[in-house]
């Protein structure tokens, strides 16, 4: 469920001229920026980018850039960039930037659908000339790549069948890939964990505690480490809860010393719109606080309005 819905009787041509006067002359008008732009959908905010150049004769992305900054820019342009593009533009900093992010890799590549992942792929290579499969394997090495390269093929099985035979068979190869043997075959578990469909994974974990007598996320801590392991456990949290895991991709980017503000903004920005009221139910059963409340504590100024207009509620 999204927090933010959009405007029913909406005029692109007065949002634009409202933005453009909060832009002009001396000074910004942040507050009418954030009312404007928090108000409005992705759909919206498009139109309004179209209507803004055609009525004004101005870019408008190129306005916003000059009169914001920091992290109040980033999280309005954020808005302001088509859902899928956003996604393409978040994968290139992590590949391209300064070292890599894996964990903006991870969160994206295994929470999205195939079709988002097969529009990230097109979208990817018309914007930078290269696919993302290279630019993955050119940046990122050994197993924990082959896990980003099967996840980046859009390929998972979408279907709810849950073959009982097959499910017991995934179970104990898991087992036996792990927790039986000295040492991991981390290739059993990519293939099982990148390719099935939800409902039958869920299966899966229910009969590995069985065999196992312990979690799979457990099993996959400790015999695992580093990218590999956070990437299988995003896995298994996107197939079991997706919520939970954005609620807890954004405890931890609040949580210790320092934010981390790519996480913060990547998460509050893509999920308005799709599922931040579960986001924040999850958020609240699991950390006793509400996000309103961390956000409140952890951000300031004009970057913790836009946050807070995109996270809704208090509760």
């Amino acid at each position: 469920m999204a927090t933010v819905k959009g405007v029913s009787a909406f005029s692109a041509e007065q949002e634009a001229q409202a933005l453009r006067k909060a832009m002009k002359g001396l000074g910004t008008d942040e507050d009418a920026i954030i009312e404007t732009l928090t108000k409005l959908n992705v759909s919206q905010r498009q139109q309004v980018l179209i209507t803004y150049k055609s009525t004004i004769g101005r870019d408008l992305i190129d306005d916003l850039k000059s009169e914001l900054s920091g992290n109040f820019e980033r999280v309005i342009i954020g808005l302001m960039t088509p859902t899928t593009m956003y996604d393409v533009h978040e994968l290139r900093r992590a590949l391209k930037g300064a070292g890599t992010d894996e964990g903006c890799l991870i969160e994206i590549l295994a929470s999205r659908t195939n079709a988002e992942i097969r529009h990230i792929n097109e979208n990817y290579k018309l914007q930078y000339g290269s696919t993302l499969e290279d630019d993955i394997v050119s940046d990122t090495s050994s197993m924990f790549r082959r896990v980003l390269v099967s996840l980046a093929t859009g390929n998972r099985d979408e279907g709810t069948f849950v073959d009982e035979g097959l499910a017991q068979q995934d179970a104990q190869a898991l087992y036996e890939a792990g927790e039986k043997k000295w040492g991991t075959d981390e290739v059993q578990f990519m293939s099982i964990l990148c390719t099935r469909n939800r409902c039958h994974l869920l299966r899966v974990f229910d009969v590995y505690r069985v065999i196992a007598n312990k979690d799979i996320t457990d099993s996959i801590k400790s015999e695992m480490s580093g990218d590999l392991e956070d990437a299988l456990l995003a896995v298994v949290k996107c197939m079991r809860n997706k919520p939970a895991y954005f609620a807890e991709r954004l405890y931890k980017s609040m949580k210790g010393l320092g934010t981390d503000d790519s996480t913060l903004i990547r998460v509050m920005v893509s999920r308005a719109e799709i599922d931040m009221l579960y986001i924040r139910r999850e958020f609240l059963a699991m950390y006793g606080k509400s996000l309103h409340s961390f956000i409140k504590g952890d951000c300031s100024g004009d970057y913790r309005k836009v946050l807070l207009r995109l996270c809704g509620g208090e509760d």
